[in-house]
């Protein structure tokens, strides 16, 4: 799609010479328009024996260690792949070929990598060029100086550690076949690989902070090889519906710069121009790179104008408070596992969460693919934005989850639609976290790191309960009685001292301190409408039963004077866990419309 007649549905500026599959561009919020997909067909193979560095696979010429084809970005796990194996394989290599565009000589080249589970290596020509560890985030290299005329060879090395539980690993089982509420593995590309020309001084980020109070929108930009003495300037354009709103142009004399633009248009009679749920409203940015008044950088983007805040101990969205309607959403695809099998099933999830009238979702144990947080953005669908957790505490995950948890809000930062940051949940990685105080400390360590990258979203401690410094009180609670939950939610004071699943909400002498509560899990109700052979929380029999079983766990939620919002469990079913609203194949298990009545508390 191209962006004639709505000014910010990006285009996917998709060469010729692209093939394979997610062709679409991976990085919506920072892009560019010459860039060449290297998804399709790569060589592949095991090294179970992890003998592939010490006999030289990255030279490329071991033709014995590439003896299968894979599909990228699908992992080896999946049908997408071409593969198809679910058994223990840790270390996997990759190998392809590619040549670079001749109108990209005299650039710098650089390789991107939308995320690689868990650790990886790169290799390009035989010269290593990167080493990142971290399953869910991206990384990048330049790769100019290892590129041959012609014909390129880039080899990756990618290693996960299946059955080490202290590993940041979200849903993926460490066993060999998934059960109750874990999932098949990961292992390896399963996001976009692609590579992109840049000038040697470039445009390398943006950090955007939209203040509806004051109409502005505050710009850091992060400039790549600018040297004092070079004269270098920014050109900023904001245009909202290709109307131009504004423009900014000044001289660069660091590599960090700072700027705030009014907008002058704006106005807040009606909510005006703002982000929201019921009107995604985007801002189109466009930043151009001009040095000796040349233009060396293009990169395009968008942002909303909208605000998160706490008031007299209620969310506000907006300066208005804003009762939350989630859902549960494991980014889970049958052949695909953690890879959405293409960009529309990825917008199909946002579109059949709003259908079903929820405002938003609460992405569980998985950084999302940039792509959905895009149709969020564009669609208008809240996010909480949670890490994927290891499941037992060490230092090494301390090290390991720190450095992945900053790399998640780096990437994200800029997205509208996040609303919450959710470091930890039910606390995964700090499991003895009510009597440790080293994992009491690792918790509010992960909250104040949280605030100290972003002061603009609230920050939740630890998902579901034991919590201590947080800025919402979130509950866990799948109790099925109606009359449980109404009772249970009735005031504050009664919320907060209940124990679902037999876990007190605060531990380490916190208590609470007037924050918004949210039931933040709830419901599971399993049911297919074949016969019941799965897993949930509590069963329905049929679709009648199911739908009042429904109600009876959501009308509390709207009649509580308490509750600020709710997250149900959940989107889709996963593997054996079929407590979904819709099927594994996002079919709905009951009407739409019927759902949203019920849902909107209507």
């Amino acid at each position: 799609m191209n962006r004639t007649g709505v000014s910010h549905i990006l285009t996917t500026a998709v060469s010729e010479t692209q093939t394979g599959l997610r062709s679409e561009y991976p990085r919506p919020q920072f892009q560019r328009k010459e860039w060449l997909s290297l998804n399709g067909e790569w060589d592949f193979g095991f090294d179970d024996l992890g003998i592939g560095e010490d006999e030289r696979w990255f030279l490329g010429n071991a033709k014995q260690s590439f003896t299968r084809k894979i599909t990228v970005p699908f992992t080896f796990q999946s049908k997408l792949s071409g593969i198809d194996d679910p058994a223990f394989h840790d270390v996997v290599w990759y190998r392809r070929t590619f040549e670079i565009p001749p109108d990209w000589h005299g650039k710098r080249i650089v390789l991107h990598f939308g995320a690689v589970d868990y650790a990886a290596k790169v290799w390009v020509n035989g010269h290593m060029v990167a080493v990142h560890e971290g399953g869910h985030t991206p990384f990048q290299a330049d790769i100019t100086a290892a590129l041959a005329a012609g014909s390129n060879t880039v080899i990756v090395r990618a290693e996960d550690f299946s059955r080490d539980v202290t590993l940041p690993r979200g849903k993926q089982y460490w066993l060999e076949h998934s059960a109750s509420i874990f999932y098949t593995r990961t292992t390896g590309i399963w996001q976009s690989v692609w590579i992109e020309p840049v000038s040697p001084v470039h445009l390398s980020k943006t950090m955007m902070t939209p203040d509806i109070d004051r109409n502005e929108i505050r710009i850091r930009t992060f400039i790549e090889g600018v040297k004092s003495a070079e004269e270098v300037k920014l050109q900023i354009t904001v245009r909202f519906q290709g109307e131009l709103v504004a423009e900014d142009q000044y001289a660069i004399q660091n590599a960090e710069q700072l700027r705030t633009i009014g907008l002058s248009d704006f106005t807040d009679h009606g909510l005006g121009r703002l982000w929201s749920p019921e009107h995604p409203n985007l801002y189109d940015i466009e930043f151009r790179l001009l040095q000796a008044e040349a233009v060396v950088d293009q990169v395009s983007s968008y942002f909303g104008m909208r605000k998160v805040s706490i008031e007299d101990s209620k969310l506000c969205l907006n300066n208005r408070p804003y009762f939350q309607r989630l859902v549960l959403d494991q980014g889970y695809f049958p052949e695909g596992i953690l890879t959405a099998p293409s960009d529309e099933a990825l917008k199909r999830d946002v579109e059949l969460a709003k259908e079903m009238g929820f405002n938003g979702v609460r992405k569980h144990q998985k950084s999302e693919d940039p792509r959905f947080l895009y149709w969020c953005d564009r669609l208008g669908l809240l996010l909480w934005s949670e890490a994927a957790n290891a499941y037992e505490y060490s230092e090494a995950y301390v090290r390991r989850f720190t450095a992945e948890w900053q790399e998640i809000m780096e990437r994200d930062y800029n997205h509208p639609c996040i609303i919450t940051w959710v470091p930890l949940n039910e606390s995964w990685g700090i499991p003895n976290v009510q009597m440790d105080r080293r994992q009491q400390q690792h918790g509010l360590a992960m909250y104040h790191l949280t605030k100290s990258l972003d002061d603009s979203r609230p920050v939740v401690y630890n998902d579901g309960w034991e919590h201590m410094t947080t800025d919402l009180v979130t509950i866990h609670d799948y109790e099925s009685r109606q009359e449980v939950l109404e009772e249970r939610y009735a005031t504050a004071a009664s919320a907060v001292q209940a124990m679902p699943a037999n876990r007190r909400i605060f531990v380490g002498g916190a208590s609470y301190q007037g924050q918004p509560i949210f039931v933040s899990e709830f419901g599971g109700i399993a049911f297919k409408k074949s016969e019941w052979d799965g897993w949930g929380y509590s069963g329905a029999e049929n679709e009648e039963d199911f739908l009042a079983r429904l109600k009876a766990v959501v009308d509390p939620m709207f009649s509580s004077p308490v509750v600020q919002g709710y997250c149900y469990t959940q989107l889709t079913d996963v593997e054996q866990e079929i407590n979904g609203l819709l099927t594994y194949d996002r079919k709905p298990k009951a009407p739409l419309e019927t759902i949203r009545k019920i849902m909107m508390g209507t």
